[in-house]
């Protein structure tokens, strides 16, 4: 009997948690690529197939694993979400440095036979790791921070979506005259996340 690869019924709460997870484990990489907390408050994960640096520090799992995440993956079920910036500064001056952008969109959760839609983990997990190596690579392009940093998350919402008020309103915190990266693209049948980043450029 021929095997055939197992595809995934791919409903909108579970899209929304594959997103949500990616998330983390990205910020996590991000933060721990661009020098954001030292080298040894991260620890190693095995996920998608790769070896991801994690943080350790309690204060920032605890932002993550309980308001982002869960807020996240919220909006994401009611399609409410457009856009997440993980914005990085320069501690002392608040300056804007690198905007991580990810535009999510909502593509339908149903094949055009009205079945909810499939894809295959692997095809899935391959692609969000494509996207993690790309952004691991990035260093060897983008301009070291020799300054102390922080970092913020930006959320973009529809308009009339009511928020919490543990939810600030912020500016887009744009670099002007910036440079620009597209990253890879990954789909899991029900969102579509494409990333860039914008850099401040130096000569």
């Amino acid at each position: 009997m021929a095997a055939a690869k197992q595809l995934n019924k791919i409903t909108l709460k579970g899209s929304a948690a594959i997103v949500s997870e990616f998330f983390f484990y990205g910020i996590n990489n991000i933060l721990y690529q661009r020098g954001v907390y030292p080298p040894e408050m991260f620890k190693q994960e095995k996920k998608y197939g790769l070896t991801i640096l994690v943080s350790t520090d309690e204060t920032l799992l605890t932002y993550l694993n309980d308001n982002v995440l869960p807020q996240l993956q919220e909006w994401l079920e009611k399609g409410a979400v457009k856009r997440l910036v993980v914005v990085i500064r320069e501690s002392e001056t608040n300056e804007t440095l690198e905007r991580w952008q990810f535009e999510i969109q909502c593509e339908s959760d149903k094949s055009e036979n009205g079945k909810p839609a499939t894809k295959s983990k692997e095809t899935i997990n391959s692609e969000i790791r494509a996207v993690i190596r790309q952004v691991t690579a990035t260093v060897t392009f983008l301009p070291l921070l020799e300054c102390p940093c922080s970092f913020d998350l930006l959320f973009y919402t529809d308009k009339n979506l009511e928020v919490s008020e543990k939810w600030e309103d912020s500016s887009p915190c744009l670099i002007p005259n910036s440079e620009e990266v597209k990253l890879r693209s990954f789909s899991t049948s029900v969102h579509k996340v494409d990333g860039a980043v914008s850099y401040k450029f130096s000569m």
